[in-house]
């Protein structure tokens, strides 16, 4: 592909696990707001549940998460104490005939935590809430945190899914971003959660990283494939040392340009299908047995501030500084400070300072933005099934978005709006056109590959 297209539909553009992008949230919606929306919540209606520990015991410079480092264990322990009281008032403003179907512990490094708290964390939520039998528990996992006890405590609160960081195994690439990292460490953590019964397996790889040439992906890329995960993500690194001031640690000089990135990108991805593996959105992959996979292929994957998921639930409840709620209503975020957030949840209130309340415009575009990052098409027809009328200056904006393309990014025929092969590394690009908001305030985003 030609380095001035590359260049041309590369620019900033966000990645739309929300719309409208948390940048636009704003003060409006705060803790009174977001209890009204908890207790319009009804019997019935399905839970997934974020819980956030921000804290890791080394601090990567490519990250883009909300975490700080500590060497001692006593904030975390302080934190875990706060976390208790936000689930307790949470869950007391919920009806109790919600059932959680799914938890995902992010962060952060929630594989820092001891196995005791551990498992004290997983009792404080299944007293609060009502969990289904068959719900998915997923957690973030860093090798270097990992130990037997550890081990054994997340497979005794009924982990599903262990979502193991790689990034790349080139130890220049690791010293570059701080982030070192054997393969045997990963391997033996592969290995440990698949002896107590843990089958479901997630890896990630960066690519854009300082050092990174498509000959580290390529070999980062074999060594993934040999532990045979469930799901791959190649995720492009995101550089926005304007908001992650760790990030200034990183060497510009040293990172690859927009075409390289894309170059690697392409590698990365033709060697993960050659594998068997499913391409999934603009970074997933997955084995076709895989519930992502079958997602996608029946048209029910959805997209949240976790990515490409396969959860179904209603509602998604976010727990912990700086964690992101979705209820039918809009959007909320936490204090992202932890001190604050301490505060706050102790006294009995709740931690949101900030979030987004949908109009009708906007549910629209949100449903046209996730088909688009999700399958790459909308069908006219469907969405004026779901909204009516109100459609259709959202449909008009696609007929003159289709007619003006001339580099072959979209296709339009019988109604449907289709995002071709060529367009498709670009769908971030293509979405932000549907975006009333892109381009209003002071929001920066990383490249759009």
């Amino acid at each position: 592909m030609q380095k001035d297209f590359v260049s041309r539909h590369a620019g900033p553009a966000p990645r739309y696990t929300s719309y409208p992008t948390a940048p636009h949230f704003h003060s409006g919606v705060n803790g009174d707001v977001y209890a009204g929306w908890l207790g319009k919540l009804a019997p019935g209606q399905t839970l997934s549940l974020y819980v956030h520990i921000p804290y890791c015991d080394r601090l990567c410079w490519f990250c883009g998460c909300n975490t700080r480092q500590t060497l001692k264990y006593d904030p975390l322990e302080t934190y875990l104490a706060a976390l208790e009281h936000e689930i307790s008032t949470v869950a007391g403003l919920i009806d109790p005939g919600c059932k959680v179907t799914a938890l995902h512990l992010g962060g952060g490094s929630p594989s820092m935590l001891k196995p005791g708290d551990i498992m004290a964390l997983n009792s404080s939520l299944r007293r609060s809430f009502d969990f289904a039998a068959d719900a998915e528990i997923s957690v973030e996992m860093d090798p270097n945190d990992l130990d037997a006890g550890r081990y054994d405590a997340l497979a005794a609160i009924g982990m599903t899914r262990a979502s193991i960081g790689v990034q790349d195994f080139d130890e220049q690439v690791q010293k570059a971003i701080n982030r070192e990292q054997t393969f045997e460490q990963t391997r033996e953590v592969v290995d440990q959660v698949r002896a107590r019964g843990v089958r479901s397996i997630n890896c990630d790889v960066l690519y854009g990283l300082p050092h990174q040439t498509r000959q580290t992906v390529e070999r980062t890329i074999a060594q993934v494939l040999s532990l045979a995960p469930d799901r791959i993500a190649l995720f492009g690194y995101a550089h926005v040392p304007w908001m992650k001031t760790h990030q200034k640690m990183i060497d510009e000089s040293v990172l690859p340009d927009v075409t390289e990135r894309f170059a690697q990108m392409n590698r990365g991805a033709s060697l993960i299908t050659a594998a068997g593996y499913t391409a999934i959105g603009i970074d997933h992959f997955a084995l076709p047995a895989d519930s992502l996979a079958i997602a996608a292929a029946s048209g029910h994957m959805r997209r949240n501030f976790q990515g490409y998921t396969s959860d179904t639930a209603e509602v998604l409840i976010g727990l912990g500084a700086s964690s992101i709620g979705q209820l039918p209503q809009g959007y909320v975020q936490n204090q992202p400070s932890t001190g604050e957030y301490q505060r706050r949840v102790k006294s009995g209130d709740l931690a949101t300072v900030r979030g987004f309340e949908l109009s009708a415009e906007d549910r629209i575009r949100r449903r046209v933005i996730e088909l688009l990052m999700c399958d790459f098409a909308f069908d006219f027809a469907t969405v004026r099934h779901e909204f009516g009328g109100a459609a259709e200056s959202v449909l008009d904006e696609a007929e003159y978005l289709a007619r003006s393309d001339t580099d072959g990014m979209i296709e339009m025929s019988g109604g449907l709006f289709q995002v071709t092969d060529k367009g498709r590394p670009f769908v971030r690009s293509v979405a932000s056109a549907f975006d009333s908001y892109f381009g209003l305030g002071t929001a920066r985003h990383s490249a759009s590959v």
